[in-house]
């Protein structure tokens, strides 16, 4: 898979925080019904086991559901997450922030490498230094006019609206400059997946797809 192309052209990213097992594979089911083909599963920084729960997660929604989704690991901030995310079959992986010696190692792993800036300089530095893709974080409270002023002159960096991100103003990031953009709990959230609600997760996944086709 050319895993570049395919977040080029699905364009949306469903990120899952807290979720885990069983109850994470039946919400990737659920965003998969709903149109939606990326998934950013999220290390939970604060979490001891996360270096275990999260990579996990992505290698059995790999063997279970293959190519009919690709999958991240998401808030990747040191170089032990981004090397568990890769052996667990990770095809992406996203951070928050930019941190050059993570983004290094995130290639030289071969993954698609998405930090997080949130000034002009994060952004041109983080693609100097490798990224793929760059996250504008938290796009919300930067705006949509944000978004149109600094893809005058950053207009060859790739960019992914995330933070904030609702079916009402997903067309207009993209619109405005974004190539992606990643929604968090609006259509995944721990409180709807652990009440196995996850017609309501597909039905909201659904929604961003017709947001933006």
């Amino acid at each position: 898979m050319d895993v570049l192309k395919f977040i080029a052209e699905n364009r949306l990213v469903s990120i899952s925080r807290q979720v885990y097992g069983e109850d994470l594979l039946e919400a990737a089911k659920a965003i998969v019904d709903g149109g939606i083909k990326l998934l950013e599963i999220t290390f939970d920084q604060a979490d001891s086991e996360c270096l275990k729960l999260t990579p996990n997660s992505i290698s059995l929604v790999k063997k279970t559901l293959g190519d009919k989704i690709c999958v991240g690991a998401g808030t990747v901030m040191t170089v032990e997450q981004a090397r568990a995310a890769k052996d667990a079959g990770a095809d992406f992986a996203l951070a928050p922030n930019v941190d050059f010696e993570v983004i290094h190692e995130m290639k030289k792993l071969g993954l698609i490498a998405v930090p997080g800036a949130f000034t002009p300089s994060e952004i041109a530095d983080a693609y100097k230094e490798g990224a793929d893709i760059v996250k504008v974080f938290p796009a919300a409270n930067l705006g949509i006019d944000y978004i149109k002023a600094i893809r005058g002159p950053i207009n060859h960096i790739p960019l992914m609206a995330v933070g904030g991100v609702s079916a009402d103003n997903v067309k207009a990031f993209l619109d405005a400059g974004c190539g992606s953009a990643g929604i968090g709990s609006n259509i995944i959230n721990k409180k709807r997946a652990s009440a196995g609600k996850f017609e309501e997760i597909r039905q909201a996944a659904l929604e961003f797809y017709n947001a933006i086709h």
